[in-house]
């Protein structure tokens, strides 16, 4: 709402004794340009944000349908004779991350950051070794693969990849391009 102006002639001849000869201003103000983020970083920083959102999927509450004695695991929408030809041998892993000595937290990290590196490398088959121990990882992990949405489906590894103690699974290569559109 405007305000009155209710100055007297008086008034108006102080106020201009009082503040003196004045300028006008002349606006300066720089405006400064997003940097630019040489292309390796933001390749990084890319790659920092897919594992964030790889994350999300897994839960330690969730209980996926998943068959036990070989540990297996098929997604709705896939090929089941894609999971046969990997328990026969017809895939050989391009990746593999061993798990040894990692904490759940850490181990789903690593997992979250193969799967983005499968993705982005186009890799179909990858090799999970998490041992014997106390059995943690080798419940967990199944259950953590089962809930990304670019996992067709995983076996128990063969002996030559780990045998009872590492999983092979398979990635939907195209994952990535659909998730765009």
């Amino acid at each position: 709402m405007p305000m009155k102006n209710n100055a007297t002639k008086e008034d108006l001849a102080l106020f201009k004794v009082s503040i003196g000869q004045v300028q006008t201003l002349k606006q300066d103000t720089v405006v400064h340009q997003p940097q630019k983020l040489p292309r390796k970083q933001k390749q990084e920083q890319k790659l920092q944000q897919q594992v964030i959102d790889t994350r999300f999927y897994f839960s330690d509450e969730y209980q996926p349908l998943i068959q036990d004695d070989p540990i297996r695991y098929v997604r709705e929408n896939a090929d089941p004779n894609e999971i046969k030809k990997l328990r026969r041998g017809f895939y050989e892993p391009e990746f593999f991350l061993d798990l040894h000595g990692l904490t759940q937290q850490e181990a789903k990290q690593e997992i979250a950051a193969l799967i983005n590196v499968c993705l982005n490398e186009r890799a179909y088959c990858s090799c999970i070794m998490y041992g014997h121990g106390k059995n943690i990882l080798k419940k967990q992990t199944p259950m953590w693969l089962a809930q990304h949405p670019a996992i067709l489906g995983f076996h128990q590894a063969p002996k030559e990849y780990g045998g009872s103690a590492a999983l092979l699974f398979l990635v939907d290569i195209d994952h990535l391009d659909k998730s765009q559109k």
